[in-house]
């Protein structure tokens, strides 16, 4: 497993081999970015880290690269007229590792990670192996899933994009919006993967969140992408992460929105999202993310007011009306209870029946307290039964004993 300190630059070593070697070779790439990580720990272990480790790093792979390449050439018999008619130049072979060429690399591998010819889940899953440097276990963890299913999972996947001959590069400009679309779709999902983390030992994954940032702004830092919803879909993610210390309890329980501590909502997070929400407003489209990112803008102001929760609740409306989600339904039946009263909103959460859902009792004992005491336990307990972590489990058992 790659140190966090040096999982960035484990993964943008990985992108700019990629982008080299093509997905037919993908293997050898992370192959020369362990060994790399290897010698270092052997080297570094012995005389201690260098001045730069990271220019080290770099330079050790190229080194690799390079020697790989000129392994292939000179014993690759369909080529060796080639090396035979101009071979001094073949081993001048150079590994771009240019921050330049790494950011472009980084781009153009996300493009083709999120192509439409595989599923979402191995979309999600091969971004989180080549561009976020997660090892087979923590992505397995992320998906509550096992190794084995998720190396069959990464290898077909990868398969389909070597035999699909899908190319390590940009989409032309008449194609970047639709294959921008899939894009989105994969950063949003990781974001979602940790903000809703059902991890038995986290509330949320920060670092999947965080990592799902950081490919948000590699495109809005790029003018061909930087496009009205992906500024949307960044402010939803700084709104939300300014409430991640203020999301989770002492022991690691999951604290429900109106229980939270609002001295803890990150003033610096909401302020960037405000930023990019500006920057979506430009042009005549509404997405999803527009109105997911401006409720979850209402979802940052703190005062408790009829004018917040009719708002919300109307752009709830229109939200379910683009694309309906039982999370964004479930939200809505929140908010819904603030406008209409618990009574309404009853009726409409009975209606949903999310029978898997942890937070789906949750709000129904938290609707039924003081309406009907025994069906608000009920529906406590039910929630207590399929929570995933014992922190919230102990959180639940608490408003059971309050009733």
């Amino acid at each position: 497993m790659i140190p966090h300190l040096f999982r960035t630059e484990y993964r943008k070593i990985v992108s700019v081999l990629c982008k080299r070697f093509g997905f037919a070779e993908f293997e050898v790439a992370e192959d020369i970015a362990s060994e790399t990580f290897i010698t270092a720990a052997q080297t570094w272990g012995i005389k201690g880290i260098p001045p730069n480790p990271i220019a080290w790093l770099y330079n050790v792979a190229k080194n690799k690269a390079k020697n790989y390449l000129h392994r292939e050439m000179l014993f690759n018999g369909k080529i060796a007229a080639e090396i035979r008619n101009n071979l001094a130049g073949e081993y001048e072979i150079e590994i771009d590792l240019s921050p330049q060429n790494i950011n472009d690399s980084q781009l153009q591998m996300m493009f083709a990670i999120c192509h439409p010819s595989i599923s979402p889940e191995a979309q999600v899953g091969l971004s989180l192996r080549i561009l976020c440097g997660f090892g087979i276990d923590e992505i397995a963890e992320a998906f509550l899933s096992n190794k084995e299913t998720i190396n069959k999972r990464l290898f077909r996947a990868k398969e389909k994009l070597r035999e699909g001959n899908i190319k390590i590069e940009l989409p032309t400009l008449a194609e970047i919006d639709e294959r921008l679309e899939v894009v989105l779709t994969t950063v949003y999902l990781l974001f979602n993967e940790g903000y809703y983390s059902v991890n038995k030992n986290q509330t949320i994954r920060k670092d999947l969140c965080l990592e799902a940032m950081r490919l948000c702004h590699m495109l809005i830092e790029n003018k061909n992408t930087n496009k009205p919803h992906v500024n949307a879909l960044m402010a939803l993610m700084c709104f939300h992460a300014s409430r991640f210390d203020a999301r989770v309890g002492v022991n690691g329980e999951h604290i429900l929105y109106e229980e939270q501590d609002t001295s803890l909502w990150n003033a610096d997070l909401i302020s960037r999202g405000g930023y990019f929400l500006n920057c979506a407003a430009i042009g005549d489209s509404l997405t999803k993310y527009h109105l997911e990112a401006t409720i979850a803008f209402w979802s940052t102001q703190q005062a408790d007011t009829k004018e917040k929760w009719e708002n919300v609740l109307q752009l709830y409306n229109r939200l379910l009306q683009i694309e309906y989600s039982p999370v964004a339904a479930l939200n809505r039946t929140f908010a819904l209870s603030k406008v209409k009263g618990k009574h309404e909103a009853i009726i409409i959460a009975e209606k949903l029946n999310l029978v898997d859902n942890q937070f789906y009792f949750t709000l129904l004992g938290e609707l039924y307290t003081g309406v009907d005491n025994g069906k608000a336990r009920l529906s406590f307990e039910k929630a207590f039964s399929i929570a995933k972590n014992l922190p919230d489990r102990k959180s639940i058992r608490k408003k059971m004993d309050s009733l």
